[in-house]
Order: C-alpha cells, then sequence, then structure tokens
C-alpha cells in the first residue's frame, strides 16, 4: 500500500525520467551508432514506466475490476517477450503521459469547487464580556454573536443585532453585486463585509451553515454519475475481458504475436470512460459558478429533457411584495391626499396599507399630518379624523358601510382594477372619494423575455399554479403569455396536477421558493428552488437557483442541455477512434506505438471538449446587461 502511494505521488516524476530515458536512447542509436545503448535505456526506461501502472492494475484486478492498466501492462510484457523495447517504452511513456494531462485539465473542470473551498471562513472574531476574541471559526457556537469588520468574511450564518454594511454575496447567489445589511437583516457564512460593520448572532454554525451545505451539495454532485456513466462503467466490465479475448483469439488463429499485442494496445477505451464524467464535472462547475447548484449528472439528464415548466405565481414569476401599481385621482391636490392616505395607513401594518406607504414616499415628501382620531374596521379599512375632516380609507365594503357612492367614472375604474386582478383601496374625505388605488404582486421585470427564451430552447409548455384567486392569475398569466394557469389551488392540488402532467407522458419541471411549494418540487421529474439558500430549498430540490433569477433558470436549463450534447460529442469521438485505429491496423498503418499516441490523443480531446462547457454562455445571457454594484458607502 506505501509502495502504490509512493508511486502516485512521485508519477510525474517517473514519467519525466522515462521520457529523458526514451531522448537517450534515441540519440545513442541515430548519433553515435550505439545499438546495445539505445536497447538497454529503452528497456530500462519500459521497467520503470512500466511499474506504476502495473500496480494500478494488480489493485484494481483486487477488486474485480478489469482496468485499462491491465490491458496496457500486458502489451508491455508481450513486447518484452518479442523483444521490442522501443514500443514497449513508447506506449508506457504515452500512457503515463495522458494520464498526467488528465489530471491536469480535470482540475481545471473542479475550479468551482476549489473557488468556494478557498473562500470558506477559517477564522472568526467572537464578541465577549470582556472585548472581543480571534476564535477558530469550528469554535463558534448558535447564539453567539461575531464581529465582522470591512474587508472581512462573515463566519456564520445569522441575524444582524447591530450595524450596517454592504456585502458581496458571491458566494451563495454568483452574482458579484453589493446588498446593504442593516438591523434584524439575515446574513451568510462565507460572503465578504465590503463596507461597514456587522455584529452578527449566529444561528447556523460550522457544517449547517448555507456555504458549507453549498460547497457539500456541489462535491456529491460531481461525484454522482449520469445514466451515460452508469452505462459506460458496466460496458467498460465487459469491454476489457472481451479485448482480452479478441486478442488471445488474433493470435491462435493468426499466430501473430505482435498483432495482438497491437490490438491489446488499440483496445484501450480511455476516451469512452473518461468523456461523459468530465463533461458532467464541467458543466456542474459551470453552474456553481453562476449560484446554479444541480445535483449530479442524472439531474442533467432529465433537465435536458423537459417539455414543461410548471410555475408557482407568489414568489416566483411575481416579487412576493404587493406595491401600488395605479392610482387613480379625483381631486385637484393629489400631493396632500396621498400624504394623507399614507399617515392614516401608518397606524396599521396590513400589507395593502404598506404598499400605499412605500408608494407615498416616492411621489411625496410632503410633511405627515397629525392624526386627531383613529379607528380600524377589521375586514375593511380604518377612519380617522384630520383637521375637522372626517376620512375614511378601505374596500369597497367599507365605503358601503358609510354610504359613500361612487360616480360612474369611478364605478368604471374600480370594476377595470378589479377585472385585472388588483385589490383595490379607496379614499374617501367628508364622503366624497378623493383617491383610488390598485394594488398587485408585482411581476419580476426579467420573466417575460426569460420565458420566451426557454421556449425558444425547447420548452414546449409552460403553467401557472397558484393559490391566489382565478381573476389575479388570468391577469399574470396573460402577461406572460403562460399557457395554463390554475388557481384557487391547495398545496396538495397542486402535487396531485403535477403527478397528472406526468401521468400523461410530460417531463415537468417545477419552479417555487422552495418553502412552500417543497411537496410539489419533490413530486417533479425536476424540482428547481427560487431563492439564496434555505434549507428546504438544498434538500428537497433538484436544482437550486440561489440568484433567484430567471436569467439563471434560462441558463441552467441551456447548460442541462449543453452538457448533454456535449456527453454525446465525446461518446461519438471516443467510438470513432476506436474504428479509425481498427481500420489502420486492418490496412497495416497503425502499429503499436502510434495507435497508442492517437489513443492518448483522442482522451486529450473528448477533455477539451468537455472543457468548452467551463465558459458556455446561452444566446439569452449574452444579452443581459453587465449588472450594477450598489454605492461602496455604509
Amino acid at each position: 500500500m506505501k509502495f502504490q502511494i509512493f508511486l502516485t505521488k512521485h508519477t510525474n516524476q517517473i514519467t519525466l525520467a522515462t521520457g529523458v530515458l526514451i531522448v537517450l536512447g534515441m540519440l545513442s542509436k541515430y548519433l553515435l551508432n550505439f545499438t546495445p545503448g539505445y536497447t538497454v535505456t529503452l528497456a530500462v526506461a519500459s521497467v520503470i514506466a512500466a511499474v506504476p501502472i502495473a500496480v494500478r492494475a494488480f489493485s484494481a484486478l483486487r477488486n474485480k475490476v478489469f482496468s485499462i492498466e491491465l490491458l496496457v501492462t500486458i502489451a508491455v510484457i508481450g513486447a518484452f517477450v518479442i523483444g521490442e523495447f522501443n514500443e514497449s517504452a513508447i506506449v508506457t511513456f504515452l500512457f503515463l503521459f495522458g494520464s498526467y494531462l488528465e489530471s491536469k485539465t480535470l482540475q481545471k473542470t473542479r475550479t468551482a469547487i476549489k473557488g468556494l473551498t478557498d473562500m470558506s471562513p477559517t477564522t472568526a472574531t467572537l464578541v465577549t464580556d470582556s472585548g472581543t476574541e480571534e476564535v477558530d471559526v469550528d469554535d463558534v457556537d448558535e447564539g453567539d454573536v461575531v464581529l465582522v469588520k470591512t474587508g472581512s468574511q462573515v463566519p456564520v450564518d445569522g441575524e444582524v443585532v447591530e450595524g450596517s454594511g454592504y456585502l458581496n454575496e458571491a458566494s451563495i447567489t454568483g452574482e458579484a453585486r453589493q446588498i446593504n445589511k442593516q438591523l434584524h437583516d439575515n446574513v451568510y457564512s462565507g460572503t465578504m463585509v465590503e463596507n461597514g460593520y456587522l455584529k452578527i448572532k449566529a444561528t447556523q454554525v460550522g457544517d449547517d451553515t448555507t456555504f458549507a451545505k453549498i460547497i457539500e451539495l456541489v462535491e456529491e454532485a460531481q461525484d454522482t454519475k449520469s445514466k451515460a456513466e452508469k452505462f459506460i462503467d458496466r460496458f467498460a466490465q465487459y469491454y476489457t475481458p472481451a479485448v482480452l479475448v479478441l486478442a488471445a483469439l488474433v493470435f491462435v488463429f493468426s499466430r501473430d504475436f505482435r498483432l495482438a499485442i497491437t490490438v491489446l494496445v488499440l483496445g484501450c477505451p480511455g476516451a469512452l470512460v473518461i468523456g461523459a464524467p468530465v463533461s458532467n464535472v464541467a458543466g456542474i462547475g459551470n453552474g456553481a459558478k453562476r449560484g446554479i447548484l444541480i445535483k449530479g449528472g442524472e439531474v442533467i439528464d432529465t433537465f435536458a429533457k423537459v417539455d414543461t415548466l410548471v410555475f408557482d405565481k407568489t414568489g416566483t414569476l411575481t416579487e412576493g411584495n404587493t406595491a401600488v401599481t395605479t392610482m387613480n385621482t379625483y381631486t385637484d391636490h393629489v400631493a396632500d391626499q396621498l400624504g394623507l392616505a399614507a399617515a392614516i395607513e401608518g397606524v396599521s401594518d396590513h400589507p395593502l396599507g404598506q404598499a400605499i406607504i412605500t408608494y407615498a414616499e416616492k411621489q411625496t415628501t410632503h410633511t405627515a399630518p397629525t392624526l386627531d382620531d383613529t379607528e380600524t374596521v377589521k375586514g375593511q379599512g380604518i377612519c380617522a379624523k384630520v383637521n375637522g375632516q372626517s376620512i375614511v380609507i378601505g374596500n369597497q365594503k367599507m365605503m358601503t358601510a358609510h354610504d359613500i357612492g361612487l360616480t360612474p367614472k369611478q364605478a368604471h375604474d374600480l370594476n377595470a382594477l378589479q377585472s385585472a386582478g388588483q385589490s383595490t383601496v379607496i379614499m374617501a374625505v367628508d364622503g366624497q372619494v378623493q383617491l383610488m388605488f390598485g394594488i398587485a404582486d408585482t411581476i419580476r421585470p426579467e420573466v417575460k423575455d426569460s420565458l420566451a427564451a426557454l421556449k425558444a430552447q425547447g420548452i414546449k409548455r409552460t403553467v401557472m399554479l397558484t393559490g391566489d384567486n382565478q381573476l389575479t392569475a388570468e391577469s399574470v398569466a396573460k402577461e406572460l403569455n403562460l399557457d395554463e394557469v390554475h388557481a384557487n389551488l391547495l398545496p396538495e392540488e397542486k402535487v396531485e396536477y403535477v403527478k397528472k402532467l406526468k401521468a400523461d407522458g410530460n417531463t415537468v419541471a417545477f419552479i417555487g421558493d422552495g418553502i412552500n411549494d417543497s411537496p410539489s418540487i419533490a413530486n417533479a421529474d425536476i424540482g428547481i428552488a427560487m431563492g439564496s439558500g434555505t434549507d428546504v430549498a438544498i434538500d428537497t430540490s433538484d436544482v437550486v437557483l440561489m440568484q433567484s433569477s430567471f436569467p439563471a433558470l434560462v441558463h441552467a436549463h441551456g447548460l442541462a442541455k449543453k452538457t448533454v450534447l456535449n456527453t454525446r460529442e465525446n461518446i461519438f469521438i471516443a467510438i470513432a477512434t476506436v474504428v479509425f485505429l481498427l481500420i489502420g491496423l486492418i490496412f497495416g498503418y497503425i502499429y503499436m506505438a502510434s495507435g497508442m499516441f492517437v489513443h492518448e490523443a483522442s482522451i486529450l480531446v473528448v477533455i477539451f471538449n468537455a472543457m468548452r462547457l467551463i465558459n458556455f454562455q446561452t444566446k439569452f445571457d449574452k444579452r443581459q446587461p453587465a449588472m450594477k454594484s450598489q454605492p461602496a458607502t455604509a
């Protein structure tokens, strides 16, 4: 075992020594005309290079695995038997050199993992009764408070209890922009404080942090095999013994030992074995760099076949925050009346009222009036007295209860807002309607273009399932050009609809926020969670979009399709190489050393082909504007 470890550590040096000996042998024969030196030098080179290959072959045989190394080892022994030391030396050198290049190029495809690991925080500044103390991040417990200053990493998941600052959340979302964090905001381990300072109460530490789970997820994903990889693994188990039998038959019928040994060399299925896994590793790495976590090769295979996308509405197609989308006015003093509406809604924490307050803050700078008296009517609205005026603000029931009638114009406006699926709030002063608000959950600005891009990539059907009312759902579906919409659904009814789509022969992906929709996410062929790393999202879904953005969904789908195509290209290259070598052998153009050279070249071709995935972009990605950073001031 120790000898095997030693050989593994010094494979590069062994490869270099073999190459030097081959060069010296060639110089001995062709420059000094000293054939014995040539023979001895190449024989020594063959032995040195064959030892690590033979050790690996023996180790695989102990585990009942017929490896490529076994074919090469037998071929080298055969070359020694017939005295072809030049062939054995060149074959073993090319094999070792090819393995070296494989390992180097494969390392590049795993740069996402290395980058994530390098960003892992190692220390934390713990706040204690006597001040602060620098400790190992593993010594921080839940409930502890840590201090993070400008230029430092957040070491835990937690809640801001003091301070404010701008954080770069690229390690979590893949998007290098600065996010302002203030009191009671949640922050994640691995993010960087660009400006300001924060005191954070730890809620998740160590391996339980979002960042640690992301690293674990991507590492597991890169080791999870696709159907193509599983098939090739099974194929290789039978293929290697078959090549051995074929070589034996060639020798029995031709009595040509050299030909039989050459068959062994040409039969090495290296490009076929490496082609699929390197494509999946590169594809998963590309996604990880962009905050897209794909749980393995099998998920990539299935995602590429998806033809039906099913969406939740709130928090997925929409922002999840109510906002004023329309304000109809029936007064000349709009700014004054809007400030009055905001002041009255300030006594309530109702989402519709908060939407009016936010809207007013953006539209007017008027000083809020002093309220003389207020009364909240549950399910209807608020009554108030301001400077002797009687104010009523609320829904249509509130107006009816106070005998406030609507003019034909106002009734038409109210009906138009309700038909568009918007919630309505009316404000009347001394019995006269002054303002009418249409409030809705706003659609994400990038959704419509993203859905069109997904259709262009092969998605045939888009469906929205929501617990919201039918009018609102239909309004959103119409604006986004969705194919189907189903409203007023409970979570279990969404699950049943997903199952029905699958039973009808569709390959279904469900996209939700990873919390309320976890049952539907789990039951779809592919579950996609849009969110910044919640436990449920990571555990339940097959794909996590840490940016919670639709362009990321477009990229993830395009990446899956491209990765599957890349895998097929690699398999074709591998099979074409074998066919080429066999034809060359039959017509006498390919020999042992040249066959090994072509074999190793084919391995590098499939690796370099797969590496193109590292920088893959969809056409939609290229159209997206560069993300602007927030100002770097606290």
